[in-house]
Formats: structure tokens, C-alpha cells, sequence
């Protein structure tokens, strides 16, 4: 089964995302580049057990290498602020349940997931998921954004071009 919607014949998902490694400069799960830590033995912008957890640092150099940058969204503004027209997708760190094959831990710790617009339609990217799931339109995006942020311990980035970073043109006046 293709982890891309029936109806896109290329994936051009976030390039960070799992489920379509070949848009990354960087195999998937791969080291961060050497750039961000050149004299380090261990890596300090990933998971020390090797799971892939990569820190924010990697994500942003990774953009940033595509011409694309991470804005951090500030969670006091009201997500209809978003000009989404100017916005390529958006990454979340959510806290995301341990286990052990079947058997849930009862530990949380954080996890990345993109959502990317296709179509006209916004789906999750999640590599936890079998195939992207459906979000739906403009409105339905930004309740599933608010679904997240109400839990607390969410961040949300911003991907978009480095000249709508440098404008703020994905920020409506009040």
C-alpha cells in the first residue's frame, strides 16, 4: 500500500517526513548532518538510543537546506491568524505513548508529526499511522491544531518559504 493519498501521483510531503524519504536531502532516520554538531563522537541532536528522536535543530537545517524555514507558533495567538495560503505545512512535537511490542508503558515522550496540504485537502502524516490520514479543509485544520494545542506539551512549527519567514506573511493583522 503507497503512504501517499490515491490521488497524488508524486509524494511532496515535508521532507522530513518518513513516509516519503526520497523529497529529504538526508536518507530517512539518518544522522543529522555533520553541520550541526562537526566535532561530537555521539550526536547530540537525536535520541541517544538511536530511535530517530531528532531535536528541532535537525528539522530546521534540513528546511533550511530545501529553502523553507520553521516558525514557531506561538500558542497565545488564535490559529485564525494563520494566513495558510503562505504556509507549505506544519510539524508538530506531541507527546506520543511508549510500548514494547503490545504492551503500553506507562511513559510518554515527545514525537514529530507533519501535516501538509494535497489537493486541497490537509492530511496528518504521521509515521505512526498506516497511511496519511484525512484532516479535511481549512476549518477542520485548524480544529485539529487546536486539538493539540488544548493538551498541552505541543509545540507547532510553521514550514514556509524563507521569504514569507522574512516577510511574516503567514501572520494576519489582529
Amino acid at each position: 500500500m503507497s503512504p501517499c493519498p490515491p490521488d497524488v501521483p508524486q509524494c511532496p510531503h515535508i521532507p522530513i517526513s518518513p513516509q516519503c524519504p526520497q523529497t529529504s536531502p538526508h536518507p530517512p532516520m539518518s544522522p543529522c548532518p555533520p553541520t550541526l554538531a562537526p566535532d561530537a563522537r555521539l550526536n547530540p541532536h537525536r535520541s541517544v538510543l538511536g530511535t530517530g528522536n531528532y531535536d528541532v535543530n535537525v528539522i530546521m537545517a534540513a528546511l533550511q537546506s530545501l529553502g523553507l524555514a520553521a516558525v514557531w507558533w506561538d500558542k497565545r495567538r488564535s490559529l485564525e491568524r494563520l494566513v495558510l495560503g503562505q504556509i507549505v505545512g506544519f510539524i508538530l512535537n506531541v507527546p506520543s505513548h511508549v510500548s514494547l511490542g503490545f504492551v503500553a508503558l506507562p511513559l510518554r515522550r515527545k514525537h514529530w508529526l507533519a501535516v501538509r496540504q494535497l489537493g486541497g485537502t490537509y492530511y496528518n502524516l504521521d509515521s505512526k499511522l498506516r497511511a496519511p490520514a484525512r484532516i479535511g479543509g481549512e476549518a477542520e485544520l485548524r480544529a485539529f491544531l487546536q486539538d493539540f494545542l488544548a493538551q498541552g506539551l505541543c509545540e507547532v512549527f510553521l514550514v514556509v518559504p524563507r521569504a514569507v519567514e522574512e516577510a511574516g506573511a503567514w501572520l494576519s493583522p489582529e
